[in-house]
């Protein structure tokens, strides 16, 4: 059984869903004012293997991510850039969605816009009101925090006496307030050139916090089974969605909580003023690629703090390289017909690992540790001629079963070169049978320029693509 750390708790516990064989869960996504960095990706590759992860174990899954397309940082920024705020944000959706592609992350099922969903957002604010939940001041919209006693639940924080400018995050906004821990769920517009939309509670703008809990609930229901982010949503935004959504609908929110630790750069938080934040953009126009990146997001476990390095970063490169090269030494590999017991024994462990390991709270590392074991001890067979056909393709579904979950060995399809540069490497054989060395460097100094490598083997010739 998969077993995760549940935020709502405080304990380990097995995920059982609602409904047997199936899983919902709802994952935080970007607030779109800009290029996602890579502690954003850290948290959407975390949401990936788990979504993936799900499903290798059986699970149909639906699962939800949002896009946070309005809220006051983006309302300045688009003012400032005289756009609107479509306009604005147009820009930093297509990219997320490049970004988020190259990284080899799976669409969710749905990825809803804010924007897309004030109306359902109204709704619950006016169910808020009704309950007593919510009151207004000069237009705007506040929750009672008072009303709801299991405020805290999910952060065990003890807000008793708590008061604005203390010592734990408040939500002050600008305006009038009963109480400095209550947070705005609808906000009046400061000045009549500022975006707004015509509602059942009135003309103006949502708070932050409402958007997920409406677009959670709309698709997933009133009470689903996992609520996905990084560990810095757990207060104050995920414990008002809870507020807010218990405090609308009576049910439980989401039945398990899943926070991913922060990234850290060089062992410091990542900030503009420090230097040291990087766009996976950033990374890619520095030479990185995209799976070594991804590679590297994915290899401590998601609720353990990572540190980035470039030379972690470079040594991910090495590692991924050497991943699909493996691969297609075990595709290439002339194999004869039978089973090694051996491999077929150390093929069965490795999996048997993979899965415990991301059985244990999505432990990637272990997970990561038995992908390795196998490529060793198969390495190990190639070099002795000891792979049988058997274990070719035991090894081979072994790693599709692997990737289905990491994604970074790469498309298994075997690269076709086109009729010019296979005829360069035929001619290369040609040249150095008939033992025309210079000839045969010079093909494969213009093969290297083309981005194929030789490798000249006992089984004969072998390519890559740099």
């Amino acid at each position: 059984m998969l077993r995760i750390h549940n935020t709502l708790s405080g304990q380990l516990e097995e995920f059982r869903p609602m409904v047997a064989g199936e899983a919902k869960f709802y994952y935080c996504g970007p607030t779109v004012w800009d290029f996602g960095h890579i502690g954003n990706f850290r948290s959407t590759i975390a949401a990936d293997i788990l979504r993936r992860y799900l499903k290798f174990k059986g699970l149909r899954v639906t699962s939800v991510m949002n896009l946070t397309d309005v809220d006051d940082r983006i309302i300045a920024k688009a003012a400032e850039a005289g756009k609107t705020i479509d306009e604005y944000t147009a820009r930093y959706i297509d990219a997320f969605w490049e970004d988020f592609d190259a990284l080899g992350c799976e669409r969710p099922d749905v990825a809803p816009r804010a924007t897309r969903h004030i109306d359902e957002m109204a709704d619950i604010i006016a169910k808020l009101e009704q309950r007593n939940h919510a009151y207004r001041s000069d237009d705007s919209i506040y929750y009672r925090i008072s009303s709801f006693p299991n405020y805290g639940k999910l952060s065990k924080i003890n807000f008793a006496g708590n008061i604005a400018g203390g010592s734990q995050r408040v939500d002050t906004d600008k305006y009038e307030k009963e109480d400095a821990r209550d947070f705005a769920l609808w906000k009046a517009p400061a000045s009549a050139d500022e975006p707004a939309w015509d509602s059942v509670v009135g003309r103006g703008r949502p708070g932050w916090h409402i958007e997920c809990s409406a677009m959670s609930m709309k698709y997933l229901g009133e009470t689903f089974d996992l609520h996905l982010g990084g560990i810095d949503l757990v207060f104050p935004h995920h414990e008002n969605e809870i507020a807010q959504s218990e405090g609308a609908t009576g049910n439980q929110f989401a039945r398990y909580w899943f926070h991913f630790e922060h990234l850290k750069v060089e062992g410091e938080t990542m900030s503009k003023s420090k230097g040291n934040y990087y766009t996976y953009r950033d990374l890619i126009e520095k030479g990185f690629t995209a799976p070594a990146i991804r590679y590297f997001l994915l290899s401590v476990p998601p609720r353990k703090q990572l540190n980035f390095t470039f030379d972690a970063l470079r040594g991910a490169e090495k590692t991924i390289a050497s991943l699909r090269d493996f691969r297609a030494r075990v595709q290439e590999a002339r194999t004869e017909s039978g089973r090694n017991e051996t491999i077929s024994a150390t093929v069965l462990q490795a999996l048997k690992d993979f899965e415990a390991g991301m059985d244990d709270d999505l432990n990637t590392s272990v997970a990561l540790a038995a992908v390795h074991d196998l490529t060793r001890e198969v390495n190990t067979a190639l070099a002795r001629d000891a792979l049988r056909a058997d274990d070719q393709h035991e090894v081979l579904d072994a790693i599709a079963r692997f990737d289905s979950v990491l994604n970074v060995f790469g498309e298994s399809k075997p690269q076709i070169l086109d009729e010019e540069i296979q005829r360069l490497i035929d001619e290369r054989q040609e040249a150095r049978h008939r033992r025309d060395f210079k000839r045969a460097d010079e093909i494969r100094d213009e093969l290297a320029a083309r981005g194929i490598i030789l490798e000249d083997t006992k089984d004969g010739v072998r390519w890559k693509r740099k």
